[in-house]
């Protein structure tokens, strides 16, 4: 893992990184509906943020840049939880697009002195878990068990997935949710956060990479009351990134937490099943 030392203070070139990730709230949060007015706001915001970058720092402009064609990527889709055969291809495709293409071009396109790459994917790190990251993943599973069906049943967010009850469909939502969790910690913590961690200290690369990761999950059905939920997963996750510097470790804090995640849906959707929730 690169260490990288951006700037601690406040600077302009906070500004273009907020206009880009403000973008995300138009794109994927007011956007949700895929309505022309906020999605034309938000990639007005995109390109402007890209574009005032370029009149203060070009390497942060084209960190930006990549961050943007990410999300430009992501938008053309609509984020709904359909667990279709062909809804699954097609959404499986755009997102993988949306981490493929900003990495191929950082790598092979934007101009970077040797071993300053940006963005990695630390899955062998060779180093153990501790004791504390061990107990954490406990503390995630109860936690999720002990929130999440509260949140998804008394505010209705589980009509945003589908009921399920045949095998293959509570098999296919299995996967569905597990693999958007894996994508989440690909783009937005390894590309997003680790392109915004170049040029920004943690706390501003931290809020910056939640605000689009929020922005998502919104779009994707945790409506509501969901962004007291969301917002702190999200800076959690950058944070716990930046401490054990683990694709692998934040991939199981999330699969551990999407795990209870299925299993509420499945039990909001059928009462009968999977009575072990207290809500």
């Amino acid at each position: 893992m690169i260490e990288l030392r951006p700037a601690t203070g406040v600077s302009w070139r906070l500004l273009p990184a907020a206009l880009v990730s403000a973008s995300a709230v138009l794109l994927f949060g007011v956007g949700a509906d895929h309505d022309l007015v906020p999605r034309l706001a938000g990639y007005l915001l995109l390109v402007a943020g890209v574009g005032s970058a370029f009149a203060i720092d070009r390497e942060l402009a084209a960190d930006l840049g990549l961050i943007a064609i990410g999300m430009g990527i992501i938008s053309t889709i609509r984020l709904e939880a359909d667990i279709s055969y062909l809804n699954m291809v097609v959404m499986g495709t755009v997102l993988a697009l949306a981490v493929v293409v900003p990495y191929l071009l950082s790598r092979h396109v934007v101009n970077r002195r040797p071993g300053t790459q940006p963005i990695v994917f630390p899955i062998l790190t060779g180093r153990r878990w501790s004791r504390v990251q061990w107990v954490y993943l406990v503390v995630v599973v109860l936690l999720g068990w002990l929130i999440l069906p509260t949140y998804f049943i008394h505010s209705g967010a589980y009509l945003n997935w589908p009921a399920v009850s045949a095998p293959d469909e509570i098999a296919r939502l299995f996967v569905g949710v597990n693999a958007v969790g894996i994508w989440d910690e690909l783009f937005f913590i390894c590309t997003v956060f680790a392109l915004l961690r170049k040029h920004f200290p943690l706390w501003q690369a931290n809020i910056l990479q939640a605000t689009i990761f929020v922005s998502f999950l919104w779009e994707l059905g945790y409506q509501s009351w969901g962004p007291l939920l969301t917002i702190p997963f999200a800076l959690l996750q950058g944070y716990i990134f930046m401490l054990s510097k683990s694709l692998s470790y934040v991939v199981a804090v999330h699969l551990l937490f999407d795990v209870v995640v299925f299993l509420v849906i499945v039990h909001a959707h059928n009462p009968g099943a999977l009575p072990i929730f207290l809500y």
